[in-house]
């Protein structure tokens, strides 16, 4: 699978560590940053990924920074990507499963690495349903 990932400062550390475990496994894993702890702001990540995944040029986008939520507020701003925050698996499954999700954000200040590897690897193997009233739902978040 091809996967975009990006990170600000909050959540670089977290961002290398998934990224490596994707690359391990066999995934094509680009990399947009950021590289260090220096405050950069997050939309500037959220937006180059989101662009990436709603213009097919990757699968799945992965979007790390403290919490996760200001990642996904600003991806979502992009017609086509459906970005979900997630910090269990439950949602992660269900993210996919039932609502299609492009582009997961994680927190790392909200999930530890064994966690955030576990939903990681669990939103990546679910295939969205085929079930009509999902495909009908999600073409409605699609507008």
């Amino acid at each position: 699978m091809r996967i975009v990932i990006a990170a600000d400062h909050g959540g670089f550390r977290l961002k290398g560590t998934i990224a490596k475990a994707l690359q391990a496994a066999g995934h094509e894993v680009t990399d947009l940053g950021a590289s260090s702890a220096e405050p950069i702001d997050y939309p500037d990540y959220a937006h180059q990924v989101a662009r990436a995944v709603a213009d097919r040029t990757y699968d799945r986008g992965i979007l790390v920074c403290g919490t996760g939520v200001g990642m996904a507020m600003a991806a979502n701003r992009h017609a086509g990507v459906r970005a979900v925050n997630c910090s269990d698996t439950f949602t992660a499954r269900f993210s996919r499963s039932h609502n299609d999700a492009n582009v997961l954000t994680l927190g790392e200040r909200v999930v530890g690495p064994g966690l955030a590897q576990d939903i990681v690897d669990l939103w990546l193997a679910t295939p969205a349903s085929l079930d009509e009233r999902h495909v009908k739902r999600v073409a409605k978040i699609d507008g």
